[in-house]
């Protein structure tokens, strides 16, 4: 590398040479790297194809689910969930222990308790963990999907963003084929209540059990509210909301 000794400051590539700012000023080295046509062929690429292969696969089965789960997901996410997601289809995916090593499948991986557990618990808004917003046990029947709070009381078991007056919670029973991208998303009725001290049970149901043989995966949703002049407004355009994996079968 040499350093650049200009008036001239410039970052990028041209003609074969990289500019770049580096800690000992602005530096610039000949254009480098192994081409793609290498990577594509060179049998000393293997394991770079493998695991390319392997990534791409990850990426697609995130947003297959995201995908299946937009009613929910839309005002209730950040903007890391796509590369978060993806980093634990990559784990669910090393739980198949069946493919050969560039093929794993994360439906495969679906199919065992260790990739279950990695996918079970996510949370698709990072800044609003569920434990964080919602403090208080529930129960979860899997058969249908079903999500009681017995004991809700909403002052007291929500962690509150300032401004809220009034919170959403809604549960959904989702089945998917990672393999084939089927799937059913059965929705409960929202819930909605205020912000008080009032003991407030919830039973969150959804419509109907999903059909499909592919993994039955179970999402809580709690979304926020401000109400101004009998109008609830959104809280932050859902910055505050919370929708997590409760459990993955």
């Amino acid at each position: 590398m040499a350093k650049l000794n200009s008036f001239i400051k410039i970052e990028g590539t041209l003609d074969g040479l990289t500019f770049y700012k580096g800690k000992e000023g602005y530096l610039v080295r000949t254009k480098g790297g192994v081409s793609a046509q290498r990577i594509k062929n060179d049998p000393a690429f293997i394991r770079t194809r493998e695991n390319g292969t392997e990534f791409g696969h990850c990426a697609t089965s995130g947003k297959l689910l995201r995908q299946a789960i937009l009613p929910l997901l839309t005002d209730a996410k950040d903007s890391s969930v796509t590369p978060r997601l993806t980093q634990v289809m990559s784990r669910v995916k090393n739980a198949d222990l069946t493919s050969i090593r560039g093929q794993r499948q994360v439906s495969a991986g679906l199919s065992t308790a260790t990739g279950q557990e990695a996918l079970s618990g996510f949370d698709f808004n990072a800044q609003a963990p569920l434990s964080s917003v919602l403090l208080s046990d529930y129960s979860l029947n899997t058969a249908t999907g079903e999500v009681v709070i017995s004991d809700f009381i909403p002052l007291q078991n929500l962690g509150l963003p300032e401004g809220a007056t009034h919170v959403s919670l809604s549960c959904g029973f989702l089945n998917l084929d990672f393999s084939t991208a089927l799937k059913d998303l059965q929705l409960s009725a929202v819930f909605n209540t205020a912000i008080n001290s009032v003991l407030t049970p919830v039973t969150l149901t959804p419509l109907g059990v999903p059909t499909g043989t592919g993994t039955s995966i179970y999402l809580l949703k709690i979304a926020f509210f401000q109400e101004v002049n009998g109008v609830q407004y959104p809280l932050r355009n859902g910055a505050y909301n919370a929708l997590q994996i409760l459990d993955v079968l």
